[in-house]
């Protein structure tokens, strides 16, 4: 299908008069994650099938660049992919702009099924639009399962690699209880229930925040129940988080080194958790490995559950000054995305009555925070560095679908 003869579905809508939506590409099979080549190509992950396709110019091209062995049950799959670019020593690639990809999978020993290997990720080169010499980085728990995966990666400013995962549904399993998890254990951190960072080639930086032994020095935060969302600040390089609650309790979260969720101790702001569960946060109950991690309350949350996904910056102009640099956020209810201004040092959000609690008590009180609807299930929000506009990726399983937003 190519670009500007898209099919008949009805579009999604802005609340802006100024701004207007287009599809710009259909055809996709539950994609879950985006990123820019260069002013044409966009590379796309599947997360069912495993494939990874390109889209030219607006148009799917059908037939993928690699086809990974997946399992796909619930929230398993290909789950995440991030790309940098890469230094071309080789005569015969230079002048050409090449890119290391970094893929979160959930690897089969076969096509699509068998045996599960594990939540890995790898670092594959991408030359002449083939994906060659995987080399994985992280060998992560897929146990219990087979929800709560997490998955989005990101590249800092640091040029570290930022890995989400959830805590793997371990709450129906208290045998593999660790400590990221806020509760009493004598087992460790597995990689499991936290944000991880580590260099381009899988390796712990610096001396590690928590602790220095593996895979403790790779936890950026820890307590984190099921996230499907990370992103960086442009102008300050403060990384961001969705967190989904369990019947309560969104959040949007910002997260500095050493960040405690406080999963699964609390949910959601500390003072509506006492509430909710009738009894009392004890602060003093968390774990701090040795007073390095420190528990944070949300910057905001919802407290009926709207599923928040992506979470990300408009990092240009194109679609008003006035939209600059805020933060957006994706969801799967009503295929929203909420949009909010940020303080001035960019610590924290410009909540106005009546959100002026970091509540949203309902629906009704998220109005002047809807930016859009009607996207579907929204698995990614970028701004398209070579255009300037915003492009937002809807997980469809049977006609998965670009969108992209722009001024009128």
């Amino acid at each position: 299908m190519s670009f500007g003869q898209k099919d008949t579905k009805d579009l999604p809508t802005m609340t802006d008069p100024n701004l207007r939506v287009e599809l710009f590409t259909a055809g996709l099979n539950f994609p879950t994650g985006m990123v820019f080549l260069d002013n044409e190509k966009i590379m796309i992950i599947e997360k069912n099938s495993g494939k990874i396709k390109l889209v030219i110019n607006g148009s799917l091209v059908n037939e993928p660049i690699i086809d990974l062995n997946v399992a796909n049950m619930s929230e398993r799959g290909l789950l995440g992919i991030a790309s940098s670019e890469k230094n071309i020593s080789d005569v015969n690639y230079k002048g050409k702009k090449q890119y290391n990809i970094f893929l979160f999978v959930t690897e089969t020993d076969k096509k699509d099924g068998g045996n599960i290997l594990g939540n890995r990720v790898y670092k594959y080169e991408l030359i002449d639009d083939e994906l060659i010499n995987p080399k994985l980085l992280l060998d992560l728990p897929f146990l219990p399962g087979p929800s709560h995966n997490g998955g989005v990666i990101q590249i800092g400013k640091d040029n570290n690699l930022y890995i989400v995962v959830g805590d793997l549904n371990r709450k129906n399993n208290p045998s593999g209880n660790t400590l990221a998890e806020n509760l009493n254990s004598t087992r460790n951190p597995d990689g499991r229930g936290g944000i991880l960072f580590v260099d381009q080639n899988g390796e712990p930086v610096g001396e590690g925040i928590l602790g220095n032994t593996s895979p403790i020095n790779k936890y950026f935060g820890y307590g984190i129940r099921n996230s499907f969302g990370i992103g960086f600040d442009p102008i300050t390089g403060n990384l961001w988080e969705t967190e989904n609650g369990s019947h309560f309790g969104d959040e949007i979260n910002l997260i500095v080194p050493g960040f405690n969720g406080g999963w699964r101790q609390v949910l959601g702001l500390s003072e509506l958790y006492d509430k909710f569960k009738e009894k009392k946060f004890d602060n003093q109950t968390l774990v701090t490995f040795n007073g390095n991690g420190k528990y944070k309350d949300p910057i905001f949350m919802w407290n009926d559950t709207i599923a928040p996904t992506a979470i990300n910056f408009i990092e240009s102009d194109k679609l008003g000054l006035e939209y600059q640099n805020d933060l957006v956020v994706g969801s799967v209810k009503q295929g929203r995305i909420f949009h909010f201004d940020l303080n001035e040092n960019r610590t924290d959000l410009i909540l106005r009555t009546p959100l002026a609690d970091r509540i949203a008590n309902h629906d009704t009180e998220l109005q002047n925070v809807t930016f859009g609807r009607g996207f579907g299930i929204i698995t990614d929000v970028e701004t398209n560095p070579f255009d300037g506009y915003l492009y937002v990726l809807s997980a469809d399983k049977n006609d998965g679908s670009i969108y992209r937003i722009m001024k009128n």
